[in-house]
């Protein structure tokens, strides 16, 4: 199909706004004709993924936008990276490639992107506003912008965020349309008891059961309180993105777009409807831990990265304690919210307690954890879907309260009557 560009879009092409902003305008409408779009549309804001270092090719492409003139035209904020700035020390992994990785942001940097570091951007003071459209890439970030902001974004990777970023256009395809934002699935939550619906801890793992059944269409969940925090949606959207490829959600009378189970389907019947029973739950909360009752040699929270709400909920759980010598807690977290949480009052005391923070990356990505020969705890679906395979460790997954309280004993405890039907 071929795609009607605007006067705008032709002097992109032709080379007028420079190499890099033409380079970037052949792979938006690339990309388009895939899609089969019929023509583009504006984008607000971008949220880039290819900053973080994978390899040479990625600095490649970075170095040569770069050194042919290429910069954002719109507002546009950098994912997590592959190190830690504020914390250098913490790196444990090869120099050169940490080296490398210091190029590839200072590439982006210069580029206009904003040093975010980031994959929480809707945690920052500027996000998007309901029926915004952007170019946004990293999952969670995604599943968050479509499901909670009602903001637009199709799912992004790298190298289309930043041509994206650079001519701020994207294709009028995917989830930027109203007709591909209807539900498909329909997820009942049945039998849950108030209690578990009120715990942080069952929105990971419902994410992690919708993910599995749902792929890449859109589920529609139905049955949940009527007020959840963003805190818990982002972790529930964090995992569908990861055991499935979720690109949104619709939670009825709770998310933007869903205020009824009508409106969620557009008014469709949905092609298939799947209870949520405890057992269903109990077993998804199962496979998201390699090992049980271990000695564990680490904690990580924070993935996506922690909020402000998250940080203090923390810091009321030790309550005066502290972790066990043998254990290493990390928090990961964005600069912004570590530099708030800070001003607060809530960082020196949960350092002293052992806490150490990581900003700019994640702890399943860069080489930072000291101890992975004994299994990691986390309150994380993702962190746990993701971990065993990046960085060969076992993984114990948990509610936060139990994270706590096993890495002050230095012995994974928890509390399993949460999980009790009824």
């Amino acid at each position: 199909m071929s795609v009607n560009l605007s006067e705008s879009d032709q002097a992109y092409l032709n080379g007028e706004q420079g190499p890099a902003a033409a380079s970037a305008m052949r792979v938006i409408v690339r990309l388009a004709e895939a899609m089969g779009a019929s023509e583009l549309l504006d984008v607000s804001s971008a949220h880039i993924d290819s900053c973080l270092y994978h390899g040479p090719a990625v600095l490649d492409f970075a170095k040569w936008l770069e050194d042919q003139g290429g910069k954002v035209k719109i507002p546009t904020t950098l994912n997590v990276s592959s190190l830690d700035l504020i914390h250098p020390d913490l790196y444990r992994g090869d120099s050169h490639w940490g080296e490398q990785a210091r190029l590839l942001m200072d590439s982006y940097e210069r580029m206009g992107c904003k040093p975010t570091w980031t994959c929480a951007p809707y945690q920052l003071e500027e996000r998007p506003n309901f029926g915004d459209q952007v170019a946004w890439a990293e999952s969670n970030a995604i599943v968050f912008a479509n499901s909670v902001l009602g903001a637009r974004t199709h799912r992004y990777g790298d190298f289309i965020d930043i041509c994206a970023a650079i001519c701020g256009r994207a294709p009028a395809a995917g989830l930027h349309l109203d007709q591909n934002r209807k539900g498909e699935i329909l997820f009942r939550i049945k039998g849950i008891n108030e209690s578990l619906l009120d715990r942080d801890v069952f929105y990971p793992v419902l994410g992690h059961l919708v993910g599995k059944c749902t792929g890449s269409a859109i589920p529609v969940i139905q049955g949940l309180p009527n007020e959840v925090s963003e805190d818990r949606l982002k972790a529930l959207g964090a995992a569908a993105a990861s055991s499935g490829s979720v690109g949104m959600f619709h939670a009825v009378g709770i998310t933007p777009e869903a205020p009824t189970l009508e409106e969620a389907f557009l008014g469709l019947t949905p092609r298939e409807v799947i209870d949520v029973t405890i057992d269903k739950i109990i077993s998804a909360r199962d496979e998201l831990s390699t090992v049980s009752d271990f000695k564990v040699g680490a904690v990580s929270l924070g993935t996506p990265h922690y909020s402000i709400q998250e940080i203090q909920k923390l810091s009321q759980l030790f309550d005066g304690r502290s972790v066990n010598p043998e254990i290493k807690f990390y928090v990961s977290t964005g600069r912004d919210v570590l530099t708030e949480a800070s001003l607060r009052g809530l960082v020196e005391p949960l350092e002293k307690a052992g806490v150490i923070f990581v900003t700019d990356t994640c702890t399943y990505i860069t080489p930072i954890i000291e101890d992975v020969a004994r299994p990691v705890i986390t309150d994380s679906a993702k962190w746990a879907y993701y971990a065993p395979g990046n960085l060969g460790v076992e993984v114990i997954f948990a509610a936060v309260e139990d994270c706590v309280t096993s890495a002050v004993s230095g012995s994974f405890s928890a509390d399993n009557s949460i999980w009790m039907d009824g």
